[in-house]
């Protein structure tokens, strides 16, 4: 509130040791600095600051959204109707598996599946990377 009124009045009247000090905007250099993780913008008196780290749950959603992204174009290549319900099944991978298992209601709903498997061992599919992440999925119509 006293860096607002030393901006708006150009002077702030300030108690020091018991002696009334009053500070000019030229007596002062104020600066801002982001705070390291978050992203902070300023326009017409209104701060607004936003957490830009990632944490676990926004990387498994990031991956789901990825493998989302890339069942929808296999669905496309293959011709298949946008109605068309699919099995998904893709090479197992610790990452992968964390982001379908905290994300699969949503995957499914997405895609049309009626199932996501993940297997060991995959002959058939499709490879695909992203974010240092290579599998291949193999999708079906059901």
């Amino acid at each position: 509130n006293q860096l607002k009124t030393l901006e708006a009045q150009e002077e702030l009247e300030l108690t020091v040791e018991g002696e009334k000090v009053i500070l000019n905007s030229a007596d002062v250099d104020i600066q801002s600095k982001d705070i390291e993780g978050w992203l902070v913008a300023n326009n017409n008196g209104i701060t607004v600051a936003l957490d830009i780290q990632l944490n676990d749950p926004l990387k498994e959603e990031g991956i789901a959204r990825e493998l989302i992204n890339r069942i929808q174009n296999l669905r496309k290549d293959a011709g298949f109707e946008v109605t068309d319900r699919i099995k998904i099944v893709m090479l197992y991978d610790d990452r992968i598996a964390r982001a379908v298992d905290k994300n699969i209601d949503y995957m499914k709903s997405e895609t049309l599946a009626n199932s996501i498997e993940l297997k060991k061992d995959l002959d058939n599919g499709t490879e695909v990377d992203f974010d240092k992440i290579k599998i291949k999925i193999f999708i079906t119509k059901e």
